[in-house]
């Protein structure tokens, strides 16, 4: 009930603050969060990122004004924050799919977003199941791209990446290099032959995107230069473990561990987000049966 509270104490804070500057900081002490897991958190809850929330709250209280009121098109774009007509009037016609003038006609079609609030929901019916580990500092290898994770778009492009570099024989060029060499990380070996390539997030930005690599432990020795490594230092990490699931599972199955991560496990946890790269580690356990182990790092509130 706590956790509700002060959710709905920085959603007041923004909505107050939407003609003004608002402060992702001061938004994020209210929820006592880090400004870096406030936002993660938000943006996994709601699916969108909280920049991108702002901007359309804006953008519906602006459309809302030019068919209410006389307001000059110049003075509502300095009063909800853009440095010029133009700025404003593309940013409107993005969002409404009309020019703030147009806005002003009769029958014209416009686009409302609601204030979000956070309310009591019943979950927590399917258990969680996790770890705290600290773990020493390793590094991996891979190739990255960049998603955006507005609206879960990411959700239906990094599919298609995986596909890409299967097909191109990335995928299997990687596997090569990382063979015959054991990783270690706190005593627990990943050998080739049941880890599977993993995938890292890191570099989340305030507009929605996220760099996502697909990676291996690296091995010993000099990686080429296509690649690029990844250093993760010591940390501790939340491992939440997926049930075994054949290999046609795995999105569904990786992808809801993620959204009860933010939406249920982090409000009452105790923990927030390190601010470092998360990972998701593949491992093939039988003949066609799999395990996804979600990798968060994390620290005590």
């Amino acid at each position: 009930m706590e956790w509700l509270q002060r959710m709905n104490q920085a959603m007041n804070y923004m909505e107050e603050n939407l003609t003004g500057e608002i402060d992702y900081d001061k938004a994020a002490q209210l929820t006592l969060c880090s400004t870096y897991h406030f936002q993660r958190m938000f943006s996994f809850i709601t699916g969108v990122p909280l920049s991108e929330y702002i901007r359309r709250r804006r953008l519906t209280l602006a459309a809302f004004e030019l068919q209410n009121t006389e307001i000059k098109v110049i003075d509502l774009a300095y009063k909800y924050g853009y440095n010029s007509p133009n700025s404003f009037t593309r940013a409107f016609q993005l969002l409404h799919g009309v020019t703030p003038s147009a806005a002003r006609s009769s029958g014209v079609c416009l686009k409302a977003y609601p204030r979000i609030s956070f309310h009591i929901s019943i979950k927590g019916d399917v258990e969680m199941n996790y770890k705290i580990e600290e773990k020493e500092a390793f590094s991996v290898f891979g190739v990255e791209e960049t998603f955006s994770v507005i609206e879960g778009q990411c959700y239906r492009d990094i599919p298609k990446f995986w596909l890409r570099i299967m097909e191109d024989g990335t995928l299997e060029r990687m596997r090569t290099l990382a063979s015959g060499k054991n990783a270690t990380i706190q005593g627990e070996v990943f050998g080739n032959d049941d880890m599977l390539l993993n995938a890292a997030m890191y570099g989340h930005k305030s507009d929605g995107s996220v760099k996502y690599m697909i990676c291996a432990f690296t091995p010993e020795g000099e990686i080429p230069n296509d690649y690029k490594k990844l250093e993760v230092p010591k940390l501790t990490w939340a491992i939440f473990p997926s049930e075994k699931h054949p290999e046609n599972e795995t999105t569904e199955k990786v992808q809801k561990i993620w959204q009860k991560i933010f939406s249920e496990w982090f409000p009452t946890s105790g923990f927030e987000h390190a601010d470092a790269p998360e990972f998701e580690m593949y491992r093939k356990v039988d003949q066609n049966q799999f395990i996804v182990e979600v990798w968060i790092p994390v620290i005590k509130r």
